[in-house]
């Protein structure tokens, strides 16, 4: 491990993590940790999914008890042992997974818990204090999303927004923003760096955890990185390379950040006709996917990408349009009928969409293939751990055992078994949206050539991703979406990220 040096900039501490220790069972998610953040900087965060980066912030933030170690903010120690305490004593967290009342609007989800009251004679709840309270944060902060839309309505990004909004109305002190720019589009990251700035300069700790390494090096002031539960170093950000930041991480070289495209593209075994949704704004969207090829969509949020997966799977109703598998049509208008149909699909929204929480990585990663595992009236579970075992092992899953609860591991590692659940159904059609969202630069790899691996099996992929460089280091072909529709179609090896983005604003 290496000492842990300095900053150049004469900054008071702000806060202040001394020996955090934390134990799962069957797991030492956190070994002997140390974490400085001072006033007016922006502190990464790093390290593999795993490293125990989410399971620090969470002690910080009173959602677990720290076995053992100190915690001081401005020189004071502090234990909290709830969230709405941390919150109460300038501490805020914006989480990766979004835990929101979708039923409620916007301005409900901003003051739950604190709402305003008419006065402090009458307990009822203002209305127009809460309106107006809400309206004057989003000014501040240029979010523009009116206060009484209902959360269910609107995209990841924008409820994303809004959560950082929240964070933002609480006044903090120390503000963690994980994995902030997941499910955001290049303009909104930009959107997300201006507000950070802004908290930067009036005076706020901002612990900033991402696998964007480009995002680190721009917006940093010191990055501290973490391995296997334990700190390992803690750098001025102006120090770093990307390459560096890799070993440490990882402790190894990673030369390449893709693998080598070695996939033999086939015929065209895939045809989507005028495709249009009944409730979406897709409209009169035709392309072919061929065996052995990795089919990009990219375009704008809001583009129709998500909308056009979730078409073709049949989880969104089609207004209008055909799917052809080698030349049958296939109806494919619930996701059990595609599943026969050998398509299957990674969504974007983990926690809401993919994992079921409070069962274990067996049930999870067996639950779309239950046919295989019956003998008689009864399932085997030696099948059962045969096939869990297999994901593990091929994905590199970080788990105890398979009797873990999937809440308790890492989004990135949650996202692994996910996929084991659907390359177990022996799919020739794979729709992934969003697969690396959340995941770091060595998982994302392994990720990258299980694709491949896939395609070189004869199996066409079809992967949404807001990365560029991720669609063209991956991708054979990309279509790109805009307001809906497909505005045009590049060959990966020979297009740029200019081309792409001036396809994208087609039509938006």
């Amino acid at each position: 491990m290496e000492k842990q040096t300095a900053s150049s900039e004469n900054k008071s501490v702000l806060l202040k993590m001394e020996g955090i220790c934390k134990e799962f069972p069957g797991v030492k998610a956190l070994d002997n940790v140390n974490l400085t953040v001072k006033a007016g900087t922006v502190h990464a965060l790093m390290g593999e999914n795993g490293a125990g980066k989410s399971t620090l912030m969470k002690c910080l933030f009173g959602v677990y008890n720290k076995d053992s170690g100190h915690i001081y903010l401005e020189g004071n120690e502090i234990n909290f042992r709830t969230s709405k305490e941390a919150l109460e004593n300038g501490v805020a967290m914006v989480h990766q997974e979004l835990n929101q009342a979708l039923k409620r609007n916007v301005m409900d989800n901003m003051w739950l818990g604190r709402f305003p009251k008419i006065s402090k004679w009458c307990p009822l709840t203002s209305e127009k204090k809460m309106y107006d309270a809400t309206t004057k944060v989003f000014e501040e902060l240029d979010v523009h999303v009116d206060p009484k839309t209902v959360m269910s309505r609107m995209p990841v990004s924008q409820r994303q927004m809004v959560e950082i909004a929240k964070a933002v109305s609480y006044h903090s002190k120390v503000i963690v923003f994980d994995e902030p720019t997941s499910s955001l589009t290049e303009e909104e990251v930009e959107h997300l760096f201006r507000i950070i700035n802004m908290l930067r300069d009036r005076g706020c700790g901002i612990i900033y955890i991402s696998h964007k390494m480009e995002e680190i090096l721009r917006i940093s002031d010191e990055v501290t990185i973490m391995r296997d539960g334990q700190w390992v170093a803690t750098r001025p950000a102006k120090e770093l390379t990307m390459n560096e930041i890799i070993r440490l991480m990882v402790g190894r070289e990673l030369t390449n950040r893709y693998p080598e495209k070695d996939n033999v593209v086939g015929e065209p075994i895939l045809q989507v006709k005028n495709l249009t949704a009944q409730y979406s704004l897709l409209r009169d969207v035709s392309f072919e996917a061929k065996a052995g090829e990795v089919l990009g969509v990219a375009g704008l949020d809001g583009s129709g990408r998500t909308e056009l997966l979730e078409n073709i799977f049949g989880i969104a109703t089609r207004k209008e349009g055909e799917i052809y598998l080698h030349g049958r049509r296939v109806m494919n208008r619930n996701a059990r009928e595609s599943l026969n149909n050998k398509f299957a699909m990674l969504t974007e929204e983990r926690r809401a969409t993919g994992i079921f929480g409070i069962r274990d990585i067996q049930a999870n990663t067996t639950i779309s293939s239950l046919a295989k595992y019956k003998k008689g009236p009864f399932l085997s579970e030696k099948l059962m751990s045969e096939s869990t075992e297999w994901g593990i092992n091929a994905m590199r899953t970080k788990t105890p055992s398979q009797r873990t609860q999937i809440r308790s591991l890492s989004g990135g590692n949650q996202q692994k078994v996910i996929l084991a659940r659907w390359l177990l159904t022996d799919p020739e059609v794979l729709l992934l949206d969003e697969p690396t969202r959340g995941i770091d630069v060595g998982a994302k790899y392994e990720i990258y050539q299980l694709i491949l691996e896939l395609a070189k099996q004869g199996k066409t992929v079809i992967m949404v991703s807001s990365e560029m460089p991720e669609l063209l280091g991956v991708c054979d072909r990309i279509l790109v979406m805009s307001g809906g529709r497909l505005s045009g179609e590049v060959d990966a090896k020979e297009t740029s990220q200019e081309a792409i983005m001036t396809l994208a604003a087609k039509y938006a």
